[in-house]
Order: structure tokens, then sequence, then C-alpha cells
């Protein structure tokens, strides 16, 4: 363990966002919805619109998408696609609540100057199931949305190594729900939430593994956006905020309870541009 609070670098970054100005929860997709639970639009947007002037603070470039009415977890701009090199791999949802979201991230990049926008073909939710880590691989997660198949998708889009990793608890039913890369060899995650291949698999991948008990997972706490010293986490994840601290990270809690309600936290609000 590392605790040199000098080797962690932070590195700009450039994300999307997409404002909840329709978020609620109708519809229940994954473990977390309850559509008979009220949800706050008021506060939803204030928790939104603080993690965006929060990256602004860090140094991060924003960009924002139109929300479209009619589709309440388009605020959950990381499955709106998976952006590599300036190459743009569209989405394939596994609901059809969600199956509108798709051409509305499209036609953003493609209006907004992006030549290399691809659709998808096989079932993909972008970044909720896709990650990348600091030697460039691409870490895939299927079992519950996107298919095992979106990998070889993915390899033949951005040229590069997939690593598949099977999720198999229900409440993490995304990758960026149970792992979250936060610097070119450190990342931490949920072993629960990975098969015994899967866990191997993350091993080889990182130097150091920071592991997540279960009061920091089921709040989501892996849900979190790292720029390699800054990590933005939900307040509620103490126990991951002191081993990240302790391990030469800066913490940014954020309150992310309302966007909760639907499964997401403040990576699931975050689209990385990788351009």
């Amino acid at each position: 363990m590392s605790n040199d609070l000098t080797s962690r670098t932070a590195t700009p970054r450039s994300y999307l966002m997409c404002p909840p100005e329709h978020f609620d929860v109708t519809y229940a997709i994954n473990p977390w919805m309850r559509p008979d639970a009220p949800v706050d639009p008021a506060l939803a947007l204030r928790q939104w619109e603080t993690l965006r002037q929060t990256y602004a603070s860090l140094g991060h470039s924003v960009s924002t998408i139109e929300p479209v009415a009619g589709l309440p977890d388009m605020v959950f701009a990381a499955n709106g696609a998976t952006v590599i090199d300036g190459a743009v791999l569209g989405v394939r949802f596994r609901y059809p609540q969600r199956a509108a979201e798709a051409e509305a991230y499209l036609n953003w990049f493609r209006s907004n100057g992006w030549s290399s926008v691809h659709e998808a073909e096989r079932v993909n939710e972008g970044e909720g199931d896709i990650l990348v880590a600091g030697d460039g691989t691409i870490l895939a997660g299927y079992g519950f949305r996107s298919d095992f198949e979106a990998g070889a998708e993915l390899a033949a889009t951005f040229g590069r190594q997939v690593v598949s990793l099977r999720l198999v608890d229900p409440r993490f039913y995304h990758l960026d729900t149970a792992l979250c890369v936060l610097d070119s060899s450190t990342a931490m995650y949920y072993p629960a939430a990975f098969d015994d291949a899967g866990r191997a698999a993350l091993a080889s991948t990182f130097a150091e593994l920071i592991e997540a008990k279960d009061e920091d997972a089921e709040v989501l706490g892996l849900n979190a956006v790292s720029d390699g010293h800054h990590v933005v986490l939900a307040a509620a994840a103490t126990g991951l905020a002191h081993s990240l601290r302790s391990r030469g990270f800066e913490v940014v809690p954020v309150d992310m309870s309302e966007l909760l309600k639907a499964g997401g936290g403040a990576k699931c609000c975050t689209l990385e541009l990788r351009n």
C-alpha cells in the first residue's frame, strides 16, 4: 500500500451530463427502483447541479445534452455511449423503457462534431457496463444488462483488448456500481459482485484493489468518478472515503441520495468523453 500523498496525479477530463429535468421513478428495471416511493425533482436537480459544479471546480470540462420529456432515466448519461480515442459507440438498451435514449445521445454526438460515431449492434449500456483500465484495456460487464457478445463489438470498434466480467449480484446490475477505476494501477470494487473468474481478472489487471465493504457498496459508493487524484464519491460511503484518503487520494463527497432512488450515483450521471 502506498502512503505517498504526492503519488496521485489529477488529469483534466471532459464529461457529458444531462440535467434531470424529467427525472422520476415510474417503472422498475433494477432492484433500487420503487415507483411507489416519491421523488423530489427539485432536490434531484440541486444534487445534479452540485455534481456538475464539483467537476468544474476540479478543472474538468462539462458539456450538457438537452433532456427529452418522457425519458426519466436520461439523466444517467454514462449509459448514453462509450467514447474512446475520439470514437463513439452508441448503446442498445436491455429494456424498452430506455430504448429512445440511444438515439438522443447519438444525435448529440453527430450534432457536436464527432465524426466517428457507430451504432451498436449488440446490447450494451455504455459506460454503465464499460470501463477503461489504466493500461487501456476495456473492461466489459455483462450478466444483467449488457450482452457478453458486446465485448467483440467493443474490440472491433476501438481496437483494444477487452476483458469481460460477469456480474452476479442483481443489486449491482451495471459494472459501474461494483467497480471504479481510480488511476493507472488502482481500482476499488465489491468482490461479491463478481464471479471467481472476474475477481481473478481484476487482480491481474490492477496492481492494487481496494475492497468496498457491504455498507459502502449498498449506498453505491463504487459509483464514483476519479481523475487520478480526486475521487468524487457518495457522501454516505464513509468507509471507502477513509480507505481512499489513506492511499493518497483526495475524496470529494457528494450527496446523490435522490438519484439513488433510481439506482444511480455520480458515475451514472457522468459520461467521459475520451477524445
